[in-house]
């Protein structure tokens, strides 16, 4: 059991005492602390209050993080592409079309089988059965670097990083259209589609600050290779911005009416090359890169050849 305690900000003043605590740990469930709150492992100036509870400037608010249930996911010995790894955390290339933790219809094949046979019994229990030692995620038609914590202070130092928005995320990818700007930011609260529940929308009401900075690295005349600076990490982020924009990801049929021209293109071309983070045992600033995958390579190397 890990017990953390936090003092509210001005600024969360009047929030539910739930959506309170999945701003300080945003890759729990609201209702994962529902649960807690239910099962009176939340209090707020000692005392316990329901999910709806309005948390005020200045309150104690302490949680009882359970320890990890032992999961029922089975591991897999599935391939993995280690880029760096230690007694605290492993980063891996996520290959495309792998699904990083098991859902509806994705319970094998998932880079959580495939960690849970590598680290054995190491890894970070704070996100439960489902989701040991993923801190972050990435979509799945989307490659590159993730972190994997394997123990829970690991797990809750990387996640105030992300929180503070202190991890440094750079992707490349492909995007449709000539993109005239060399560079410049994106701003606009993303949420869920108010129609289309698959999709996420730049949402004024109801959606979370998210800004994407970018930079053009090489033009093709109809497609442009893009670098991407993540200041949040919301869902579908860049693909929900360059869509806005009228540049929607090479090859994402989520977020773009365009066939591909390209055959056998399955998902986004997109890629997260490089993650950097202050590491949680030694403190020291810790960046790792994922090399461009092959058909990312080949697809460059076929639009340098036609422009």
């Amino acid at each position: 059991m890990q017990t953390e305690s936090f003092e509210v900000q001005f600024e969360q003043e009047g929030e539910r005492l739930d959506k309170f605590l999945s701003t300080i740990y945003p890759d729990f469930s609201r209702a994962f602390f529902q649960k807690l709150i239910k099962n009176q492992k939340v209090w707020v100036n000692d005392q316990n209050q329901k999910a709806s509870f309005p948390v005020h400037t200045d309150d104690l608010v302490k949680i009882e993080i359970p320890d990890a249930v032992e999961t029922t996911i089975v591991p897999e010995d599935i391939p993995l592409d280690i880029l760096y790894e230690d007694q605290d955390l492993l980063i891996v290339n996520k290959p495309k079309g792998m699904v990083v933790h098991p859902s509806a219809g994705h319970y094998t094949g998932t880079l959580v089988n495939a960690i849970m046979y590598h680290c054995k019994d190491s890894l970070s229990g704070i996100n439960g059965e489902i989701r040991p030692g993923i801190v972050h995620r990435i979509d799945m038609d989307t490659t590159g670097s993730l972190i994997v914590c394997k123990n829970d202070e690991a797990h809750v130092d990387i996640a105030q990083q992300i929180k503070e928005h202190s991890v440094n995320r750079i992707y490349v990818g492909i995007v449709c259209g000539n993109v005239k700007e060399d560079e410049g930011t994106i701003e606009g609260p993303i949420g869920r589609h108010p129609v289309e529940r698959k999709k996420m929308a730049i949402n004024e009401k109801n959606g979370k600050p998210a800004v994407t900075h970018y930079k053009v690295l090489e033009r093709f005349g109809n497609y442009t290779y893009m670098q991407f600076k993540l200041e949040t990490g919301r869902t579908h982020q860049i693909r929900v911005h360059m869509a806005s924009i009228g540049h929607p990801l090479l090859g994402d049929a989520l977020y773009s009416s365009n066939r591909s021209a390209f055959k056998n293109l399955r998902g986004q071309t997109l890629h997260a090359q490089t993650i950097g983070f202050i590491h949680p045992r030694t403190g020291e600033y810790t960046q790792v890169s994922a090399p461009l995958p092959e058909y990312f390579k080949k697809l460059l190397s076929i639009l340098q050849s036609e422009s």
